[in-house]
């Protein structure tokens, strides 16, 4: 566990970057830090490993005060990962890894060892280790940044937008790397972003903080989304805060509906609706629209781009989307295998919702 107590940070020409923070990480949990630019995030992070001293209250990690602690040592049981991973560039990617358990007094072929082992926790080939910085992707980079904040296996992981510098695909899969590896390994994670995007899709607990360093709210995504606390969060999390909301919302009443199909390379008349091409696997590959083909074969030329996809069992923010970007209006929905199952319209989930207010006002 992290607590803040009461935590100031106050620079030479007076400005506060962090006024009396207080609040509680819990152990095993990624916790967010977002907000604009300049609003203590990040002061408040490198506080946790001193690489900023607080100017006053107190900092407690697994119950110890953090000034009791030597920064150095303090540092090497910290993983820090940072934007753009501040890799050695003169060093090669298994060397990188292997800093802290050398520091730590690891024989070199240990933590070599152990730097194999982390390319494979995140998701890198071990060939990469021969390779030095430069010669990797960013998102590469990113993950050689992680692998050598996990390399001691620290309790505690900071990361300043880390993944910030990278495109938003990249982005998205390094996100779900993270949930992957915090799933397994159960750290203590505090993230810096200033993307309430990226906050709510990782984070089990969000602190917005304004300007000044002034912690606006503390709490869980849906809470943030629903209920916030104030003007500032409410205009910070955004006017769509509603639709990010159903994010959260389960989508097991949600009934599916059946849709004329056809299958790749086979032949078929002339319909009066859309109709959803699948291939040999079930999967949905396109639609055709009514005015096309007449009695000839359907071939992948001739399909309608389908829109995102939403798969059953998950949130309704998934099906609002697939149905809105359906060209047919329709959202086509999958099992986990990708397999067709049926489809949604957004005025199904609209209703859905208004069902579940109703149920919860107790008129119904």
């Amino acid at each position: 566990m992290i607590e803040f107590q009461a935590v100031t940070k106050r620079f030479d020409d007076g400005t506060v970057a962090v006024d009396e923070l207080t609040l509680s990480v819990q152990a095993g949990t990624i916790t967010v830090f977002v907000g604009p630019s300049g609003c203590g995030k990040t002061t408040s992070l490198r506080m946790v490993n001193r690489m900023v001293e607080p100017t006053g209250g107190t900092i407690l990690v697994n119950g110890k005060d953090i000034r009791d602690s030597d920064p150095a040592l303090l540092r090497r049981g910290i993983g820090y990962v940072i934007q753009q991973a501040g890799l050695f560039p003169h060093r090669s990617v298994l060397d990188n890894i292997a800093t802290v358990p050398l520091l730590s007094g690891w024989t070199r072929r240990k933590a070599r060892a152990r730097a194999a082992e982390l390319l494979e926790t995140v998701g890198l080939p071990v060939e990469l280790g021969k390779r030095y910085p430069a010669q990797l992707s960013g998102g590469q980079q990113q993950r050689v940044g992680v692998a050598r904040a996990l390399a001691a296996d620290p309790p505690v992981l900071l990361m300043d937008e880390p993944f910030s510098a990278v495109d938003p695909v990249v982005r998205e899969g390094l996100q779900d790397e993270l949930l992957r590896l915090q799933a397994e390994l159960d750290k203590t994670i505090v993230f810096v972003t200033h993307d309430i995007d990226e906050a709510v899709r990782i984070g089990e607990k969000i602190a917005v903080f304004r300007q000044g360093g002034v912690l606006a709210q503390y709490a869980t995504p849906a809470e943030l989304l629903t209920r916030p606390a104030n003007d500032f969060v409410a205009n910070f999390v955004g006017k769509d805060r509603g639709y990010r909301g159903l994010s959260f919302v389960e989508d097991g009443e949600l009934d599916v509906r059946s849709v004329d199909t056809v299958q790749v390379g086979a032949r078929r008349q002339a319909g009066t609706g859309w109709t959803l091409a699948l291939d040999a696997d079930n999967h949905p590959r396109g639609w055709l629209p009514p005015e096309s083909i007449a009695d000839g074969q359907v071939a992948e030329s001739s399909l309608v781009p389908g829109g995102s996809l939403h798969v059953r069992g998950t949130a309704l923010r998934g099906a609002l989307d697939a149905a809105l970007s359906s060209p047919a209006g329709l959202g086509v929905v999958v099992d986990e295998g990708g397999g067709y199952t049926g489809v949604v319209t957004a005025q199904q989930v609209l209703d859905l919702l208004e069902h579940r207010r109703e149920q919860e006002t107790g008129r119904v």
